[in-house]
Order: C-alpha cells, then structure tokens, then sequence
C-alpha cells in the first residue's frame, strides 16, 4: 500500500505548487509537514524558473483546520519539547511565507482556521469561495491566536482583530474580504479554471486573480463594526466585559455570553497579545513573543482542559482553573509573556 505524502510539491508552468494532503484531518499541520514546505520554498527561492508559488489542499472539506492539537496536548502534558519544535518549526514557515521575495497566492476553499491562518495569511494573494470559514478559535481551548495572531489581527480594521480573538468568531468570506483578511472572491467551481490561468501567467498571480474574481457579497459584519469599534477598544478583559454588559443590546449581550465561556486565562493572554502585537515592529518579534508563550501555555490547566473538553471527551464543559477573569493576575500574564533566554529563543531560518 502506498503512503500518500502529506504535502505534495511540485513545479509547473513556472509555479511552485503546495498542495496539503492530508485530507481526513482537515489538513492539519504536523512539523513533517511544516517541513516539507519550507524545503520546498527554500529550494525555489532562488530558482529564476519558479515565477510565484501556489498553495492550495486537496479533497472537500477545508484548506486546513489547524495544527496538531492533540500531539501539542499530550507533549505539553510532559516537558513540552516536541510542542516547541513543532511551533519553532510552524512559525519559520509562518515568517519564511511573510517575508517570500516572490509572490504566494493561497486559496482557502472551505475551513482555514489557526495553523491554516498561519500559511495563508502571509500569502500576498489569498482567495476565499462561498465555502470559506475563517476563524481563531483557540480561546475556547485554552490556547491563543498565534501563528502570527499577535501582528495579523492587531491590524484588522478597528478592533475587528480583538473581537475575533476572544470571541472565537467564525466569518464567511463576505466578512474576510471586507476586513482585508482575504484579498479576493471567487465561486468555489471556478477554482480549477483560476489554477490554469496562474499557472498560465506565472509572473503576475495579482492581476489574474483580479481579473477572475467577483463580488463576495455585502458583508454581514458591516452592521455591528461601530458596536465592535467601541466595546473592544479597552486594555483590560475586565473593562470589555463591562462595556458590553453596559450597551445591553442583544447583539453586545450575546458576545459577552459566549465571552464567558472561554478560558479567562486565554482571554487576557489573547488580548496582551494582540495589543503587544500592534506596538511591534517586525513580524520576527511577533513570532518570538509567540513562541516564548506557547511553550508555556500549552503547559497550564486550561489548555490541557480545554483540549480534553473539545477534542478529546468532546463534553464541551471545560472546567477552566482560573475560573474567573479575577484569578487571573497581572503577575501570572508577565510570567507567560517573559522573553526567553538567548540560547532558547525563536529565530527565523
């Protein structure tokens, strides 16, 4: 029997071709396939034959639903060491994408949510169908947005990029598109014919997928952008909450109740770290920032706890340890969020 690799990668027509194969699993990311990208991307970064890279899945049912939560559970149980090379490893891709000398074009038909933000939003063209649902949804897990949350989210339109990372929001590409978080719209039967025309113009996958691409409709999201704007704009998930039970609408009510059953623990560490994330000034300190708290995050209670209560016993009744935002001290957030020493930092490749 043949073992089908998990990335396939190829070069056609002057594109560099991604392709996630791991179809049973939503595509989601372990670091053989983190790997197997970054070799690729390396090997054709300075390749005069390879014009632009495209990165797409295979099979129905999402571009890619995350990283490997269980593997990143069961080693934060221990010493945590496999989770941190995974992340050192997801994230050097994360920054190889971002800051790519040619062009990446992404397109995320189906779920793209965690991991597969990661590998898409890094991308200079990133193209969304009717199928597209976004999310970063790991507050319910104990966790936080990373994978470059820190830098994408803090520079969404208003505090569009708070109210996803606590909440946990799912948006259909109608949003995506308005917020700029996917730069383009095409109906999901079309996405064969778009793949022939980049790889017929390699050198410009731009001007292409503007060329193809069509209205995603008006965007839900418009409505609540004001409420959004004012009830998130605070530095403290305790003055949010306040603000929200304060507006009363039924709209501001329904975001604190689903508020309320996220991980106080995630929820400070989420807004800390969109809010350092918006002072920082390269994507490198952003991806260090993440990965000093996601080797110590993965290692606490909630995370754990949130694991087992969504993926594993899927109970959905996470008993989270601080139960309250009061338990949560200020002390605690800085302890997460201390830089690490020299020799174990993150580094880019």
């Amino acid at each position: 029997m043949t073992i089908e690799p998990e990335v396939i990668t190829c070069v056609e027509g002057g594109v560099g071709r991604i392709t996630l194969n791991r179809p049973k699993a939503i595509h989601a990311l372990n670091r053989g396939m983190c790997e197997a990208m970054i070799e690729a991307l390396l090997d054709w970064r300075g390749d005069d034959a390879v014009k632009s890279v495209l990165i797409d899945h295979a099979g129905e049912r999402g571009f890619c639903a995350g990283g490997d939560i269980r593997m990143i559970a069961e080693s934060g149980a221990g010493d945590a060491s496999e989770a941190r090379a995974f992340f050192k490893t997801e994230y050097q891709l994360n920054h190889l994408m971002f800051e790519y000398p040619k062009p990446i074009t992404a397109i995320v038909d189906g779920i793209v949510m965690g991991g597969g933000v990661g590998i898409s939003e890094p991308a200079d063209i990133r193209i969304a169908t009717e199928r597209t649902t976004y999310a970063m949804p790991e507050t319910g897990i104990g966790l936080f947005p990373d994978v470059g949350g820190g830098w994408f989210l803090s520079r969404l339109p208003g505090q569009t990029g708070v109210w996803l990372a606590l909440t946990g929001a799912r948006l259909k590409a109608a949003d995506t598109v308005a917020l700029g978080i996917h730069t383009h719209f095409v109906e999901s039967g079309t996405t064969a014919a778009l793949k022939d025309e980049l790889l017929a113009n390699p050198s410009d996958p731009k001007a292409v997928a503007d060329r193809v691409s069509g209205e995603a409709g008006p965007a839900p999201l418009d409505a609540h952008r004001e409420a959004i704007d004012r009830l998130f704009a605070f530095d403290t998930v305790e003055d949010i909450f306040a603000a929200l039970e304060g507006d009363g609408s039924d709209w501001a009510l329904k975001q604190l109740e689903t508020l309320k059953t996220k991980s106080p623990q995630s929820l400070k560490v989420s807004l800390r770290q969109i809010r350092t994330g918006a002072t920082l000034a390269t994507f490198a300190e952003n991806m260090a920032m993440e990965y000093a708290l996601g080797g110590r995050v993965v290692r606490t209670h909630d995370f754990q706890e949130g694991v087992r209560a969504v993926i594993v016993d899927k109970d959905n009744a996470p008993q989270w340890s601080p139960a309250d935002l009061s338990g949560v001290s200020d002390a605690g957030l800085d302890a997460l969020f201390a830089p690490l020493p020299a020799d174990e930092a993150w580094s880019p490749l």
